[in-house]
């Protein structure tokens, strides 16, 4: 199997009531994120095979989520630039809605050369995404257990589909959405990624 690493995404934050773009702002989990991120705790330390490690994204949301994993583990932290998530250039802290017409016709139909003007390109999320999850995996296998790292919606599908081998452009299609605090397991082993567990609720 590799070195395994359990992909997370953070818990419910204020702007996912609306399904805002949170992208690279830094937003506050909602009690019912800080209620998600006690819940994978709990999960993470019953499981067969606890984490060896647990890394995050900088962004608030993510730490908030990742460290109660990492206390009941009696673990630390490692805070991960590479794992912060998509800046979405104008469509930061704005809902599909509020966008231009034209704008959103052409994310719609691919996400990838029709990105949000002055957005990070999602190529470039997914490579500095991957290049991370490959570090971690290494690591993992030597250590004997999975690693856990705690990110974002879409830089996390971004991964996978690259990982995957799924064209990028078909990310949002082909994992529509990855749920708050569900984990997704993959192994990567020579270089190459399989793919164990997809938005696996936590109970």
């Amino acid at each position: 199997m590799g070195g395994r690493v359990l992909l997370v995404r953070h818990g419910e934050t204020t702007w996912h009531a609306e399904n805002r773009y949170a992208g690279s702002s830094d937003v506050a989990l909602t009690d019912r994120g800080t209620a998600q991120a006690a819940a994978l705790a709990r999960h993470v330390t019953l499981a067969a095979e606890p984490p060896v490690a647990v890394h995050s994204s900088p962004l608030s949301r993510a730490v908030a989520t990742a460290e109660p994993v990492a206390t009941a583990l009696g673990l630390a932290v490692d805070v991960e630039p590479e794992f912060r998530e998509a800046h979405f250039g104008v469509a930061e802290g704005r809902t599909l809605c509020e966008l231009p017409e034209d704008v959103v016709a052409r994310f719609r139909a691919d996400p990838v050369t029709g990105a949000f003007p002055d957005a990070e390109k999602p190529v470039a999320v997914a490579e500095r995404a991957v290049a991370a999850i490959g570090r971690i995996a290494e690591h993992a296998e030597h250590a004997g257990g999975p690693a856990l790292v705690v990110a974002h919606n879409t830089l996390l599908r971004l991964a996978l589909c690259h990982l995957l081998d799924i064209p990028l452009p078909a990310y949002r299609r082909a994992l529509p959405r990855l749920e708050n605090v569900a984990i997704t397991e993959i192994g990567i082993d020579a270089g190459h990624a399989s793919l164990y567990r997809l938005n696996a609720p936590v109970e």
